[in-house]
């Protein structure tokens, strides 16, 4: 289960994909109660949602390692009431912001909107942070929830690019279920990915299955690629036994026989003699034109 050992181990660029047809924001809360689990400390950007939103269901016992940096209901800072707001979105801030609070081990960013973020901020800029923020050796893992449906695709691609796993979340058949579709990019430049099911219970546990095959999908695969190109056509491209035979009998002009090829080899009599017979136009002098030169 490719979802599972990503929430599991940890560590890189993690970016949730979702759209206002199915979010992805319990399964953030899933990789939160994961890192908490570990004994790492986390930090959570509340652009969206209250700090009890986030917290409910989670181990109490764990809590006390979450550190929630409220940008909800202001994320703007036009009331004031926010301690964090998206123009302190810079990695000297969040940097500073994490040491203050910081235990030995590195922490863990957790953003409950990037897009948030990317709306207020230049995606060059935007992108520049992430790298600063995944180099500064105090985080271990960035993970962040992205509303891909809000941006244009090429901003949502260089985003991703970034990123060292990507999931993007859709709807199922199933309402009790979503799909996960899960695109991770080791060190190596190895790429693996899988779809799956899953399923968040409200104390942020998450529940993995793999996606079933549609029925009849290897029949299909396997007619598709058993089927005869020449089935529909209105001539013939097929011989039959006795038109086989006939063709095997013409002899093809550029192809000699035996015999043809002895014919022609066969030396004949006064075969390489030159013959010249003299023209009445022809300037011929009987004497010797270099009888001077004989010694």
């Amino acid at each position: 289960m490719l979802l599972l050992d990503v929430i599991q181990a940890g560590g890189g660029f993690i970016l949730i994909e979702d759209t206002v047809q199915c979010s992805g924001r319990g399964l953030l809360r899933c990789f939160i109660n994961a890192a908490l689990k570990r004994g790492e400390d986390v930090h959570v950007l509340g652009f969206e949602s209250p700090e009890t939103e986030v917290c409910a269901g989670l181990d109490s016992s764990c809590v006390q390692r979450l550190h929630f940096h409220k940008g909800f209901p202001d994320p703007l800072g036009w009331t004031r009431r926010s301690s964090f707001t998206v123009e302190r979105f810079a990695s000297q801030h969040i940097t500073q912001l994490i040491k203050d609070t910081q235990h030995a081990k590195a922490a863990v960013l957790v953003a409950d909107s990037l897009s948030m973020v990317l709306r207020h901020h230049d995606p060059v800029v935007f992108c520049q942070t992430l790298q600063e923020l995944r180099q500064g050796g105090v985080i271990k893992t960035i993970i962040g929830l992205l509303h891909s449906d809000l941006h244009q695709q090429g901003i949502v691609g260089i985003v991703c690019h970034l990123a060292s796993t990507v999931i993007s979340v859709a709807p199922a058949d199933n309402e009790r279920h979503s799909v996960a579709k899960t695109t991770r990019r080791t060190k190596s430049g190895k790429v693996m990915q899988e779809e799956e099911y899953f399923s968040v219970s409200e104390d942020a546990t998450l529940s993995v299955q793999a996606k079933p095959r549609q029925p009849g999908h290897a029949q299909k695969e396997r007619d598709v690629s058993e089927a005869d190109p020449t089935s529909n056509l209105t001539f013939n491209l097929r011989l039959s036994e006795e038109e086989r035979k006939a063709k095997q009998k013409v002899a093809l002009p550029f192809v000699f026989s035996q015999e043809k090829k002895s014919a022609l080899l066969k030396p004949t009599p006064g075969s390489g003699r030159i013959v010249y017979e003299p023209d009445a136009n022809d300037d011929f002098d009987e004497e010797d034109p270099d009888d001077d030169l004989d010694v």
